[in-house]
């Protein structure tokens, strides 16, 4: 069986995921098999492995930092939040029930048999699992039913580096609060303890981790510093920001405009996006922030009819039918696409209490909701070449699918999907209306291609008749070393090999 290191924070969005993502780089470049692993997440960023099973985005991209294919093993369990008080199930890639917090407390004692079996699977075939929690341990309220901190700990004998974020204040409270709150047995698999997101001079904390270590009794590892120079995907929405105000900026001379829905999924399609040079992309929220964008995009949402309500209600449904009313290009993903369509029928309530929705009509498309869920890992071809696809006709797309509703067409179709799921197919996908200036899809993914990308972006400078900077194929691996080298300055990796069990 294979060596186990687990990270715990003292909060969500203390830092976890990214250490996670650091040490499995770490690791895999010095030549070992290692595989992360996080038994339950609550996201709305989710990801299709190979033979079709839905899992969290953020387990994909680690186990890409790795080196290793994205296994549904490494996020058996994955709760993706419908309303304020419901969340769907998904359990080894496929959903099973939605159900309310009691009820889900209810059903991990059926769940845990799926978690012991996928970390014993990824144990096996791995040299090292770098596990990851959620939240906090020290949610004693929710100790006997949870299945992803110490109670994995436990079972794997794991130990335990405990990260607290000092740029939301009170690191040293939360991280001695923390360990004091734990069970004697749990205690001992701490470790070590991580000051994460310092700004500054490190020296400063030098009496203060001295202090802590000697009332905790557990050695600090390290002072990780806070950075925005390492361009890596946000794990959730709490690492949205929202954007100003729009103002002229002659470095970014495209504008683009995402709108921020409540329930926004799989807001990582538009990372490729974030890092061109030469474009500005906001997120708004409200018609004062929309300005006057060179393209607006819907994303996907887990409840697409909720989330067109909540676009009439901000009178922004009128503002996307305002800017695509004087010539500007819209493009829908997933749920947005659907929001694009004329109309949106859910006659077994799948998603909604509402039989019949309107949508923007933007597109000549009609929405069905059915039980069952599409997730495919899919290949296309581009077989339109007007609009927003000027001169990318005949190219190729690869993307994923994850969506419980069925679009039918009676317009053109911009693409045509060659492969799902990794079997041949031969069919039509998404709309793109007469003038090529609205597009929908329910392909993920879609800028993630660089050859479409590229080719809509110049179509948008082309439109404004200016030029676009050069744009560079966007390297992940490049960034995921800038991370892993990060790391290793500000971590003591010699203490880490150590408390794996590994040989520095």
């Amino acid at each position: 069986m294979g060596k186990v290191l687990m990270v715990q924070g003292t909060g969500s969005h203390a830092g976890k995921s990214l250490l996670v993502m650091a040490l499995c780089r770490i690791f895999s470049r010095e030549g070992l098999r290692v595989a992360p692993f996080k038994a339950q997440n609550m996201s709305l960023n989710s990801f299709v492995t190979p033979d079709g099973c839905e899992f969290s985005r953020a387990q994909a991209v680690q186990a890409e930092a790795a080196g290793v294919a994205p296994l549904v093993e490494m996020n058996p369990v994955l709760l993706k939040p419908q309303d304020g008080l419901r969340s769907q199930v998904v359990a080894m890639g496929k959903p099973v029930s939605v159900v309310s917090a009691r009820e889900y407390w209810e059903m991990t004692p059926q769940l845990w048999p799926l978690v012991t079996r996928s970390l014993d699977t990824l144990r096996e075939g791995n040299d090292i699992v770098v596990i990851e929690g959620a939240g906090s341990p020290a949610e004693i309220n929710l100790r006997e039913q949870e299945i992803v901190n110490m109670r994995v700990a436990r079972y794997a004998e794991a130990p335990v580096i405990l990260v607290g974020d000092i740029d939301r204040g009170g690191v040293f409270a939360s991280l001695f609060g923390t360990v004091a709150l734990l069970e004697p047995e749990e205690r001992a698999l701490i470790q070590a303890l991580v000051v994460n997101k310092f700004r500054g001079d490190p020296s400063l904390l030098d009496s203060g981790l001295a202090s802590l270590k000697q009332r905790t009794g557990v050695p600090i590892a390290g002072v990780l510093p806070y950075f925005k120079d390492v361009q890596l995907p946000e794990e959730d929405s709490v690492g949205l920001e929202n954007s100003p105000q729009p103002r002229p900026d002659p470095e970014a001379p495209l504008d683009i405009a995402v709108i921020r829905l409540p329930r926004i999924a799989n807001f990582d399609d538009f990372d490729p996006l974030r890092r061109e040079p030469g474009v500005r992309l906001r997120y708004v929220d409200s018609p004062g922030r929309m300005g006057s964008p060179d393209l607006v995009v819907i994303p996907g949402s887990k409840t697409t009819v909720a989330d067109l309500e909540w676009m009439r209600q901000a009178d922004l449904d009128r503002s996307v039918s305002d800017h695509r009313g004087t010539g500007r290009p819209v493009i829908g993903l997933c749920g947005g696409y659907q929001m694009l369509g004329q109309r949106i029928l859910d006659p077994q309530r799948v998603e909604s209490d509402r039989p019949e929705t309107d949508g923007l009509g933007l597109l000549p498309v009609k929405t069905v909701f059915e039980s069952g869920k599409e997730t495919h890992q899919v290949r296309a071809d581009i077989v339109s070449g007007s609009g927003l696809l000027t001169g990318s006709r005949g190219g190729r797309l690869a993307g994923y699918e994850i969506h419980m509703g069925r679009s039918s067409n009676a317009g053109n179709a911009p693409f045509r999907i060659r492969e799902r799921s990794g079997k041949p197919a031969d069919a039509p996908e998404g709309a793109l209306d007469s003038q090529g200036l609205t597009l929908g899809t329910y392909l993920h993914g879609l800028f993630h291609n660089h050859g479409f990308r590229r080719g809509l972006l110049l179509h948008l400078a082309a439109r404004k008749n200016i030029s676009l900077p050069a744009g560079a194929l966007q390297n992940m691996e490049r960034e995921y070393d800038r991370l892993a080298d990060l790391v290793s300055r500000h971590l003591d990796m010699d203490a880490v090999h150590t408390i794996a069990g590994l040989k520095p």
